[in-house]
């Protein structure tokens, strides 16, 4: 990571440097803000160590004019000690945090290292999206929140392994999609996908539809059949709601998954299969290890890498860009008022993304006209108050933040130019932060 430190003080530059040279990275350090900016016209810098206070020209203005050239760029801003309105006012600007003097170093490398693991995360999910785009992938991700890159991010890296993938999420979070993604992103996405809902299938059926059976080998086995395991060969195998696999077919399951081949019921001869298992749960396999109902060894087979897909009120910052989606989905010419939206927001969404689209379906149907106000919403989310805890703070803050542009664009006609004066921001700023947000022009 490249870093430019900008400090009028000589003694804070140097010893700033020094550190953080030692821990390997490449410092650059300017004096004053124009010192800065020439600097940063002309090389590439991701991260900026800005102190607040400079004769010249202090940091809100450095840190205003950087924002300005690269909205992407990461900074930290370094305040003078318990000036909490000042470090509420530089994360206004775009500051990603900050620091009061004297810094501790030890907490500068910990903030430093958290932004290089998101830089990272960003980028693997960018990576993603723009594989999902250029090659026309027949699944779509929505949302910019860093819940779902670090999603994104997991499954950029777990695709190319063969390694089996356990999947966990509450219901509707969107499980089965992040399972075609992954076979769409693998070596193996020329083979087929296939699905079996462990849920569905009655116990006494459940190892035929894994391996198949022979002609005959019980009543009503008219001909041979091959199993999802055959069906999956040379692809993708996803084990859909896997905490209701049977306690008698977790074992063969567990020695089809460790020997590669299966033998098909009534068969004797035993059958190859190069397939990648994905398996998905709502349930906490863990939980059942430990009640005795799931094996522990089968769980450790299935749970290699875990992706966890947080709930859609973890994310509520991508519920603009989803209902954009299902609007476009649905073809509909509808928009939501801005108070629409917010209370949409509010809403803890106990069923996810599935009743969110579900709700999108019904606003749309029965609301009279094409713009879309709080009398338009079903009762549940027109009346819901909110329960007032259950969320972090950077969530909060991002709900604050994203409030904040709805309304500016809504007291300004969405005129992106004067609703950015408004909240003393630049135009380019305010476009990153509405991306950011999920903000589209129609919400407003």
């Amino acid at each position: 990571m490249h870093i430019l430190i900008v400090d009028d003080e000589e003694l804070q530059r140097t010893m700033l440097q020094g550190f953080l040279e030692k821990q390997g990275y490449d410092v650059t350090t300017a004096a004053n803000g124009p010192e800065a900016l020439q600097l940063f016209m002309e090389q590439p810098f991701e991260l900026i160590l800005l102190d607040h206070r400079m004769p010249d020209m202090n940091g809100d203005e450095v840190l205003a004019r950087i924002k300005k050239i690269n909205p992407l760029i990461r900074a930290i801003m370094i305040t003078a000690f318990g000036a909490v309105d000042t470090a509420v006012r530089v994360m206004q600007l775009g500051a990603d945090d900050f620091l009061e003097k004297p810094v501790d170093l030890e907490e500068l490398l910990l903030k430093i290292r958290a932004l290089e693991d998101q830089i990272l995360i960003h980028e693997d999910a960018r990576s993603v999206e723009e594989t999902i785009q250029l090659d026309k992938l027949p699944v779509r991700m929505v949302g910019k929140s860093t819940a779902l890159h670090e999603v994104l991010s997991i499954v950029s890296r777990a695709a190319s392994t063969p390694w089996t993938v356990l999947i966990r999420g509450e219901t509707g979070t969107g499980k089965e999609l992040i399972a075609r993604l992954l076979h769409l992103l693998s070596p193996k996405k020329d083979g087929p996908f296939i699905e079996l809902n462990c849920a569905a299938v009655p116990e006494s059926l459940f190892e035929s539809e894994l391996f198949g059976h022979e002609k005959g080998s019980f009543t009503g086995a008219h001909s041979r059949r091959r199993g999802v395991f055959e069906q999956a060969d040379k692809g993708t195998l996803f084990l859909d709601e896997a905490g209701e696999l049977p306690p008698a077919m977790q074992a063969k399951l567990l020695r089809a998954l460790q020997e590669n081949r299966i033998t098909r019921v009534g068969g004797e001869q035993a059958v190859e299969v190069d397939v990648r298992i994905v398996a998905a749960t709502n349930r906490d396999l863990k939980q059942m290890v430990e009640q005795g109902t799931f094996r522990e060894d089968l769980y450790f087979r299935l749970n290699v890498i875990e992706v966890e897909i947080p709930p859609l009120r973890k994310r509520k910052e991508d519920i603009g860009s989803l209902v954009d989606f299902f609007l476009q989905k649905f073809a509909s010419s509808s928009s939501f008022e801005s108070q629409a939206l917010h209370q949409l927001t509010k809403y803890n969404f106990p069923g996810n993304i599935r009743e969110l689209e579900h709700i999108i379906q019904r606003t749309i149907t029965l609301a009279r006209s094409p713009v879309i106000g709080l009398r338009d919403l079903p009762p549940e989310i027109r009346n819901f108050r909110g329960e007032g805890t259950g969320s972090d703070l950077n969530q909060r803050l991002a709900e604050v933040e994203r409030q904040m542009l709805l309304e500016a664009l809504e007291n300004n006609d969405g005129v992106q130019t004067k609703a950015a004066q408004s909240l003393g921001i630049s135009e380019r700023v305010l476009r990153y932060k509405m991306d950011k947000a999920g903000i589209s022009k129609k919400q407003r």
